[in-house]
Parts: C-alpha cells; structure tokens; sequence
C-alpha cells in the first residue's frame, strides 16, 4: 500500500476516535477502556505473523519482539482495570 493511503488511514482512525469518545458518557470509559486495551490481543497476533514473515528476518525479530512486548503491557493492563472496576460491584462483607 501507498503511504498516502496508511497515513489516511491513521487519520481517519484517529478522527472516528476520538468522535467515538467524546460520545461515551464518562462513566463508561473505564469498561471502554477495558475491553479496548483486551482487544489487543490482536496486536500480539499481528507481531507474531510478522516475526516470522519478512524479507528482513532481523529487523522484523526486533519490531515484533517489541510489539509483543508493548501488547502484552496493554492487555494485562485491560484484564486489570477490568478486575479492580467488577471489584467496585460486589457487595461488601456485612452490608445489607
């Protein structure tokens, strides 16, 4: 693909985005968050399909090996917002 065209991409994702956001009341920002930060796991996907496929098996080791690095930051991150938010939902001990 042209550059042109991945940069418009960006943009446009970037646009929807934040549009996406900024319609969200606050209070759903953390599930959002949360399941956004699970979904990727994709990422790590990607990285592993790029480690092994390329013209260029050294650099590609490195960008996927940080790839999956950063991706598996953001996915257990999500999994811990998400656990410490259903936390804030369970009754207490010793409430009615």
């Amino acid at each position: 693909m042209e550059i042109v065209f991945l940069i418009f991409i960006l943009m446009l994702s970037i646009f929807l985005g934040f549009e996406l956001i900024n319609k969200v009341p606050s209070t759903l920002h953390t599930p959002l968050m949360s399941g956004s930060n699970a979904i990727s796991g994709i990422t790590l996907v990607g990285a592993l399909a790029l480690a092994g496929n390329t013209s260029d098996p050294q650099f590609s080791t490195w960008l996927a090996t940080g790839a999956v690095a950063l991706a598996t930051i953001n996915v257990v991150g999500g999994y811990m917002v998400t656990d410490r938010m259903l936390a804030m939902f369970k009754k207490k001990e010793g409430s009615k």
